[in-house]
């Protein structure tokens, strides 16, 4: 089965890529061998991120209309937060992107954090990978704002746009020392209103001190989403940090905790928790039972 869905992946079989993120989502049986097959890819991907209420759906929802403008293909993934009962999406985004929904050059799904802290799905590495392996041209993240722990998307993302609204004021203090950090691109939404002029001036003076740990100087962008006003000239901004990303340090120590949570899951597939506890009692009756030489002998 999954030699078919490789087939549909890299055709750009939209039915079939579903079908496959699915089965990575849910581990069904061939979901590794179908991910060892994929080809190595040069496709880019942009993530969005900020604080809640900063417009980031809005603001993806015009970018997609550039791409589409250009003729291009896009897949935009929204990680939204769990829901407590199920763990699946609750906010939605396709319904705020129902424009897109059914665009042949667009692909849109929502993903649930399911609890991850990072701000992102347990197994986005995995679904972005089958993403550039297809025909995007395009690959943009667009996550749960979370905060300071949010900082993932930077190793996940060659170009990290963080999204703010000039009210935030003092909120970009806390932002410092986590969001702060990480932008390739800072994004002053809904521009339209008062005082986002004091703000912009604000904000570049904070990143200022910072100019020298980027690799270029962060661009700091005005944008009015709901309006379409600066839009394109984010999208540009986009591009050309596109062309210009060199590998961050960030995206090794994210494969590298991914791989190392692959192989602890490797390692523990083999163990039953309930033949554990059986063990344990039946070691406990015999006395003088040590925890520590029961599991060296495992």
């Amino acid at each position: 089965m999954w030699q078919q869905l490789h087939e549909k992946i890299i055709t750009g079989d939209i039915k079939g890529l579903a079908r496959s993120i699915s089965l990575v989502e849910n581990e069904y049986p061939g979901y590794e061998e179908l991910l060892q097959s994929l080809p190595v890819s040069l496709s880019k991907i942009t993530g969005i991120t900020g604080p809640p209420g900063a417009g980031k759906s809005t603001l993806t929802d015009a970018l997609i209309g550039q791409i589409v403008n250009e003729g291009k293909k896009v897949a935009v993934l929204c990680v939204d937060p769990s829901s407590p009962f199920n763990l699946g999406a609750v906010l939605g985004d396709r319904i705020r992107m129902s424009d897109w929904y059914t665009h042949p050059n667009v692909y849109i799904r929502s993903l649930a954090t399911r609890g991850t802290m990072g701000g992102l799905h347990p197994k986005i590495i995995e679904i972005t990978d089958m993403l550039k392996a297809s025909v995007f041209d395009h690959i943009i993240v667009e996550t749960v704002g979370v905060g300071q722990s949010e900082i993932e998307i930077a190793g996940l993302a060659d170009v990290t746009v963080v999204v703010v609204v000039p009210e935030a004021g003092d909120e970009i203090q806390t932002m410092k020392a986590g969001l702060m950090e990480i932008a390739d691109i800072f994004v002053v939404n809904k521009s339209d209103r008062p005082d986002a002029d004091t703000f912009v001036r604000n904000l570049k003076q904070m990143l200022a001190p910072s100019f020298g740990k980027h690799y270029n100087e962060v661009p700091v962008i005005k944008t009015a989403a709901a309006k379409k006003e600066g839009v394109p000239e984010l999208f540009d901004s986009i591009k050309h940090m596109l062309r210009k990303t060199h590998q961050s340090d960030r995206k090794f120590w994210l494969l590298a905790d991914r791989a190392w949570q692959l192989i602890q899951q490797k390692r523990m597939k083999g163990l039953d928790k309930a033949e554990l506890k059986k063990e344990i009692e039946d070691n406990w009756q015999k006395g003088n039972f040590n925890l520590y030489k029961f599991i060296a002998g495992k």
